[in-house]
């Protein structure tokens, strides 16, 4: 089975990029838009000079449990870069969720609380809600995240969204926001 139809099946069609949009990334954007794949897995990311993006981490079935995640986690978390990724909320009846929120916390990644993600499909018109997970060598604000998220939205997801699907993604501002509030206070 080849990569994409991999993370086609395993992944929602509300978070799903078309193969195009993501071909197109690996040709055009080919110095940050990135693919790590083998039988068993399939890492699609994007690497600037300051952060990693995890666009779709799929492990199969057979590999699970046996470290691969993990190992491919490290050799990102090698590069000494924060590591930022989206996640479905955590949803009861679908233990996946619960298993791969479990597996991020396990990994040393946070929840960024202060940031919320809103994104309308451009397949099913539905508004798919996302939570940002994040780790960082540096204990990074998630200030700091925030503004790489807004970068990763407007450079990765809305890349040439209009030719590809014929209509355009929301506005970063529509989709992205950071709650001042909500922002982790440190500890006393």
């Amino acid at each position: 089975m080849n990569w994409y139809k991999k993370l086609n099946q395993y992944f929602p069609i509300e978070e799903m990029k078309s193969k195009e949009h993501m071909e197109l990334l690996l040709q055009e954007k080919k110095n940050i838009y990135k693919k790590d794949d083998s039988p068993l897995h399939v890492l699609m990311y994007a690497e600037t000079d300051d952060f990693i993006f995890v666009d779709y981490l799929f492990v199969s079935k057979e590999a699970r449990g046996q470290g691969l995640g993990k190992k491919l986690l490290n050799k990102m978390k090698g590069k000494g870069k924060p590591i930022i990724l989206e996640v479905e909320p955590i949803d009861y009846e679908d233990t996946d969720t619960e298993k791969r929120r479990r597996f991020y916390d396990r990994e040393g990644f946070k929840h960024a609380e202060s940031i919320g993600y809103r994104r309308r499909s451009l397949d099913t018109g539905e508004v798919n809600e996302l939570e940002i997970l994040y780790w960082s060598p540096t204990d990074e604000p998630e200030e700091s995240i925030y503004q790489k998220m807004c970068h990763t939205y407007e450079t990765i997801h809305t890349y040439k969204d209009k030719e590809i699907y014929g209509k355009s993604y929301e506005d970063v501002n529509e989709v992205l926001s950071f709650d001042e509030k909500t922002k982790e206070e440190p500890a006393r």
